[in-house]
């Protein structure tokens, strides 16, 4: 689990020229009038850019509430409930993995290097695992956060598909620059949209997918741990509640890496 910015907006990227070459079947009238309904409308433009950028300002919106439900979320239990969840987890999935729970004091032991990604965690803002590290780390003050970064750790040793769902996120943020180079490679019919052009949302929000999905295993394998571990013994919704908070973020990032991916096409055409 990290912590979910702002919906990433996208530059201008430059404009396309199109030309339409005189066809010698049709009177000169009669071709400007066909290339004057090809040519891209930019009052539809304009209003196609403005609504896009509405709706990634409310998705940036909407993402902070659930961020902020999140943090302000009530503990499903006792922190030494967690320290034995966290410790079946361990032992069951064979994990070598280093778990800590961050404060502004210990967070010192800790090399500069590591130090400023964990401030963060030391605020109660975010949790994360690292592979790199074999280090998974949540807020002292909400330490249940751990049994999903533990999630990640099981899910990172649990075969190759599972470990290329986690990898990919680290290239899904290219994908609007991706398709801008892409489009060049697809011809238009009448300058009629491409095949990317029509479907830029869907490739960008695809492309976030995987990370969405293993979003949602790793929280459910921290539920399944806790019920595994205390059974009855504590109520399990404030923690689903809590974790659907977070996934709820990774789906609207997803949702807004598809409307910066569309953005991208329409600024070619400003």
């Amino acid at each position: 689990m990290s912590s979910v910015g702002g919906i990433q907006s996208f530059g201008n990227y430059g404009n396309y020229a199109n030309n339409y070459p005189l066809n010698d079947n049709f009177s000169a009238k009669e071709d400007l009038h066909s290339s004057a309904h090809e040519l891209p409308n930019p009052g539809k433009t304009v209003l196609a850019a403005g609504i896009l950028q509405g709706i990634a300002i409310l998705l940036d919106q909407a993402s902070g509430w659930f961020g902020k439900k999140l943090i302000n979320g009530k503990e499903f239990t006792t922190a030494e409930n967690i320290t034995k969840t966290t410790k079946h987890m361990l032992e069951k999935n064979k994990l070598d993995v280093y778990v800590d729970f961050i404060d502004n004091q210990n967070i010192k032991r800790y090399p500069p290097s590591l130090q400023s990604a964990l401030v963060p965690v030391a605020e109660g803002k975010n949790a994360f695992y690292t592979d790199n590290f074999k280090l998974a780390v949540a807020p002292k003050n909400k330490p249940s956060l751990i049994l999903h970064e533990l999630g990640h750790a099981i899910n990172a040793n649990k075969g190759k598909f599972l470990r290329f769902l986690q990898k990919s996120r680290g290239y899904a943020s290219a994908v609007p620059t991706a398709l801008l180079l892409a489009n060049g490679l697809f011809k238009r019919d009448d300058n009629k949209p491409n095949f990317i052009e029509r479907n830029a949302g869907y490739i960008g929000f695809a492309a976030y997918l995987p990370t969405i999905i293993e979003e949602g295993l790793a929280s459910l394998r921290g539920v399944k741990a806790a019920k595994e571990t205390l059974g009855k013994t504590v109520n399990l919704r404030p923690l689903k509640r809590n974790y659907f908070f977070a996934w709820m973020t990774y789906l609207i990032a997803g949702i807004g890496l598809g409307v910066a991916a569309k953005q991208s096409m329409i600024e070619t055409k400003r």
